[in-house]
């Protein structure tokens, strides 16, 4: 039997450094922040939420333009954020609790205040000059029509040495040109520098991205793109499927700057460098509009370990649709291979705020959860996804990102996905003693974590005692998936993940209704969203609204 590995069998947590607790008042969380709340996430003990990862987002030296995704010093602490000593005893506390720590490797693009970029801009003969991608005009027009994922073109004029530079995002974010085989030896010393500092591995910031078109050619029009899977598009919500159809927002197929043939050697070349660390793990943020696409990013079992599925961030409120698209990415997958699941991130909204319908947003919010945990892959949670965190609505005189500065109101931005972390129901949330860099968020009374501490029905305990029991079910960790379809009402999943000697059934009731189960013979209840479910053996299971429940044979 093949051993699993850690990261198979680990429950990630994602912490947005900026906004988890805030240490010295100044209203920015940083790294003494997360150390005090390490137990928080795991002490060792079921009072805690269990943990097993952490990915952080970005806290190296940056000018902020796109808050800490525009890195100026990869290998150094942002003052804001702490420092080289402050992120050493972080892996120490982590490590000390079975923590593993991974870090975002944000290397498509740097900022403009890069040393190297600095350089490369200071004039064409510059050693450094073919570290960024610098093109000729057509006239006074741009080299291509590539536009910018952030909209607007993806080419800036530089005054000062004549020519274009290529940016798939901020004007600030310069792509790094991977075809330089100098940049590849670069980051691959960066990667090692952290790895060599305690770091377990890395999450990839859109390795898709990385390499263009050597020809640099127009991209088509959205309508020239090869045709889309009808039945994944039927299974997004109303925003996710315009964008899809219509290309939004540069109704363009970006057949020539995105998933270029030459990634696949980019990332066999981080995996030689990870393959030298024992246990280092890599996790892809590959997007795309064929899933086939995204599946190729594992190579050989010598590309990515693991990749994020964001289907979940896209579904309507329909049992049928996220079994589709588990289904379907864990039929695409080559043998080996593993997802990561998540529901939300720093760039997506919050699935409780995506979902949640007055009075029964909790339930919905558990039923998620232990969809998110009983599938086989690894599960990500993003930082107060486990007290019910919402998404506040900003006004646009409070907005920040620079995204949402750009594209107001047709993008609000993503601020509101990264609002303080609620420890209290005090004025700050508890996250600092001064003026949060951003509002806290609403409901505030009843979504913190001192609150929900002593609740036992509380979303957060709930979180807690299904992570738990998780660690102690190997079926959970390793086993099969098995979809029940026959007989099955369509508003209900249900799946069975079994090992030889462990069977345990997962039933979720997306309905407001109850609905009937037929058991494959007699199940015992085990552990429901619902408190007051028996664990008497029955052969068919009545679910109440919106309850999910896990059964053993």
């Amino acid at each position: 039997m093949i051993a699993v590995k850690w990261w198979q069998k680990a429950v990630f947590y994602q912490i947005y450094p900026r906004s988890f607790m805030d240490s010295n008042g100044d209203g920015i969380g940083d790294i003494p922040g997360i150390i005090q709340k390490l137990d928080y996430l795991n002490d060792g003990t079921p009072q805690s939420l269990g943990i097993d990862a952490i990915w952080f987002s970005p806290f190296f030296v940056s000018p902020q333009k796109d808050f800490g995704y525009d890195i100026a010093d990869y290998c150094n602490i942002d003052p804001c954020y702490g420092t080289l000593e402050d992120f050493d005893r972080l892996v120490e506390e982590c490590h000390k609790r079975g923590i593993r720590v991974m870090l975002d490797l944000v290397v498509n693009h740097t900022s403009d205040q890069h040393p190297w970029f600095l350089e490369s801009r200071s004039s064409r003969d510059n050693p450094k000059r073919d570290w960024y991608i610098w093109r000729d005009g057509r006239g006074k027009k741009p080299p291509n029509n590539w536009r910018s994922i952030f909209s607007g073109s993806a080419w800036e004029w530089d005054e000062h040495t004549g020519q274009w530079y290529l940016h798939s995002f901020l004007r600030e974010q310069p792509d790094l040109n991977w075809a330089n085989p100098e940049v590849r030896e670069a980051i691959h010393a960066v990667i090692r520098f952290w790895l060599d500092r305690g770091a377990d591995g890395f999450r990839l910031d859109v390795p898709h991205t990385y390499c263009k078109d050597p020809q640099f050619r127009n991209n088509p029009p959205f309508w020239k793109r090869p045709p889309l899977d009808r039945q994944r598009l039927r299974d997004k919500v109303f925003f996710e499927k315009t964008i899809a159809l219509f290309g939004l927002p540069d109704f363009q197929y970006k057949q020539y700057n995105l998933h270029q043939p030459q990634t696949h050697e980019i990332l066999r070349g981080f995996r030689r460098v990870l393959d030298e660390y024992p246990d280092a793990v890599s996790i892809g943020e590959i997007l795309a509009d064929y899933p086939e696409t995204v599946a190729s990013y594992y190579g050989r079992g010598d590309e990515l370990h693991m990749n994020f599925y964001f289907d979940f961030a896209e579904c309507p409120w329909d049992a049928g649709a996220f079994r589709r698209r588990v289904e379907h990415w864990l039929s695409l997958l080559p043998a080996g291979s593993w997802p990561a699941w998540t529901l939300s991130n720093h760039d997506r909204i919050r699935a409780i705020s995506r979902y949640g319908k007055p009075g029964v947003e909790n339930q919905q919010a558990k039923l998620l959860a232990m969809l998110l945990l009983t599938l086989p892959g690894t599960p990500f949670i993003y930082y107060g996804e486990e007290i019910g965190m919402k998404d506040p609505r900003l006004p646009k005189r409070l907005i920040q990102d620079p995204v949402g500065k750009k594209l107001w109101p047709f993008h609000k931005g993503r601020d509101s996905q990264r609002t303080p972390m609620q420890w209290d129901d005090s004025e700050t949330a508890g996250f600092s003693a001064g003026t949060p860099w951003l509002p806290v968020g609403p409901e505030l009374s009843a979504r913190n974590v001192r609150s929900q501490d002593k609740d036992p029905s509380s979303l957060l305990n709930f979180w807690r005692n299904l992570i738990w029991l998780r660690k102690k079910k190997t079926a959970l960790l390793e086993g099969g998936y098995r979809a029940l379809t026959e007989n099955i009402p369509a508003d209900c999943y249900v799946f069975s993940r079994s090992t030889p000697g462990q069977e345990i059934l997962v039933c979720l009731n997306f309905s407001r209704k109850p609905r009937t189960i037929p058991l494959p013979g007699k199940r015992t209840p085990l552990f429901s969203t619902h408190n007051l479910r028996s664990k008497k053996p029955v052969d068919t299971l009545t679910l109440a609204p919106l309850e999910g429940c896990l059964l053993e044979a």
